[in-house]
């Protein structure tokens, strides 16, 4: 999945809730401090990390690429 962001940078929290990883901030920040969420291959465990083109998101079998 390609995600394109409007201005700079999305936020780690905000994009697991729009493209429905998570269906609440409070799930998606339990699934980053427990290690679920990877960020170019690495665990991501900061919940407002600034996500730019080029990261890359994995959450299990879902693999979602950030774009401009």
């Amino acid at each position: 999945m390609k995600y394109k962001i409007k201005g700079d940078y999305i936020e780690l929290m905000a994009l697991l809730k729009i493209v429905g990883i998570a269906e609440s901030g409070g799930q998606a920040g339990m699934l980053i401090t427990e290690g679920y969420i990877k960020r170019n291959g690495e665990p991501e465990f900061r919940k407002r990390a600034k996500l730019k083109p080029g990261d890359v998101i994995q959450f299990e079998d879902k693999i979602i690429t950030i774009e401009d």
